[in-house]
């Protein structure tokens, strides 16, 4: 049996043993690489982090018992078997404890490294840095934070928060007790429920969240952004794509530079658009929507408290009104046509022809907040909501 010995680095709450091999390491072929594996563990009675460097992918999972156990996976293309048993020899691992917190870090540039790490769920922080190749962590109770120079970001199950962090690859993430930090150099976004704040960002792919409890930011420089629920505001923007919230409990804040908005429920919106319609549905606070080409389709669900702006270049703007909500009502189309490009279900708005142009005014219920409203290139209905 082969056996590494490790340098106690620090006494408190730890006692290491030495890194040793689970039975006789050897090196075996398989296809075009050399293949090695090597084993190591370290017992612990308490500790506050864990610390792991590598050069490859890492896999974390939880163990029960005190101890931290890795099994690292190495591969070289060699021209012989001495040649390989040199290089293999370049990539190790060490260990080392300093005051409360564990560190294994795997050294060597020469192949291959695959890492993975049973650990127990108790640690208060889990730090897994690599050069290149996924990563991925599941069932700890503190704070994990994973980064990779290349390559998915897998994480789930986690008590604490998340900080994750790809210079080109997918973030996905399960269940998230805690807030959420995730930025990918280049590649989609998938997360599912989220107990705190999120944010998320990406240089290109599409950004997909199941749930946010708290507030929550998505950005994307090409890609499309679906939230289905939002415990509080939500603020998206794209460079193209487009972008679906299922319901937020705060307001919606939405900028697209090409692509479409629309929003199932919201306390408010406020929507604008390079190149796409806005649909807005069941909004219980102010509007403000507007789209250089594109229609425009809004639904009030309750009494407003601010004033409210629709606007479209290029296209109709359909407005939805409960009978029973108080507001004032100022509409102007600038398209061709007269009276007939404005078109209401309320007697109190009047609407009348200003040269070629139509200009609508008036006060549902004795009035109440502004809605203004102005369109090009289409037709505006003011609907009346059936209750």
């Amino acid at each position: 049996m082969i056996y590494r010995n490790a340098q106690k680095l620090g006494l408190t709450g730890f006692a290491l043993v030495a890194i040793a091999a689970a039975g006789e390491t050897g090196i075996k072929r398989e296809g075009p690489f050399w293949v090695e594996v090597e084993h190591g563990s370290a017992s612990m009675s308490r500790g506050t982090r864990l610390e792991i460097s590598s050069v490859g992918g890492v896999t974390v999972k939880v163990t029960p018992g005190n101890q931290v156990m890795f099994t690292l996976t190495k591969r070289v293309r060699a021209g012989s078997q001495a040649e390989a048993r040199r290089l293999l020899n370049g990539l190790h691992a060490r260990t080392g404890i300093k005051l409360n917190f564990m560190t294994l870090t795997i050294l060597g540039s020469s192949g291959m490294a695959d890492l993975e790490v049973r650990a127990p769920s108790t640690f208060h922080e889990v730090v897994v840095r690599t050069r290149g190749g996924p990563v991925a962590a599941s069932g700890f109770d503190g704070t994990v934070r994973a980064e990779t120079g290349a390559g998915r970001v897998n994480l789930d199950r986690i008590s604490g928060s998340v900080n994750a962090r790809t210079a080109g690859g997918d973030i996905l993430l399960g269940q998230i007790a805690g807030s959420v930090h995730c930025t990918s150099g280049g590649g989609p976004i998938q997360a599912g429920v989220i107990g705190g704040e999120a944010f998320f960002e990406t240089r290109g792919g599409d950004i997909t969240v199941q749930e946010v409890k708290g507030p929550v930011r998505c950005s994307t420089a090409g890609g499309g952004i679906r939230i289905v629920q939002a415990g509080n505001v939500v603020i998206a923007d794209t460079a193209g794509g487009p972008i679906d919230v299922g319901y937020a409990k705060g307001m919606v804040t939405a900028k697209n530079s090409g692509g479409p908005i629309q929003v199932g429920g919201a306390s408010g919106a406020q929507c604008e658009s390079a190149g796409g319609g806005i649909r807005l549905q069941n909004i219980t606070g102010s509007l403000k929507a507007s789209t250089a080409v594109g229609s425009i389709i809004a639904h009030f669900q309750s009494q407003p408290a601010s004033d409210s702006f629709l606007s479209t270049e290029a296209g109709d703007i359909t407005l939805w009104i409960p009978s029973n909500l108080k507001m004032t009502i100022r509409a102007q189309n600038v398209t061709y046509g007269g009276k007939k490009r404005i078109v209401t279900d309320f007697p109190a708005i009047l609407v009348k022809a200003v040269g070629p142009n139509a200009v609508a005014e008036g006060e549902l219920n004795g009035g109440g907040p502004l809605v203004r409203i102005a369109a090009s290139g289409g037709t505006i209905y003011i609907r009346r909501e059936a209750k």
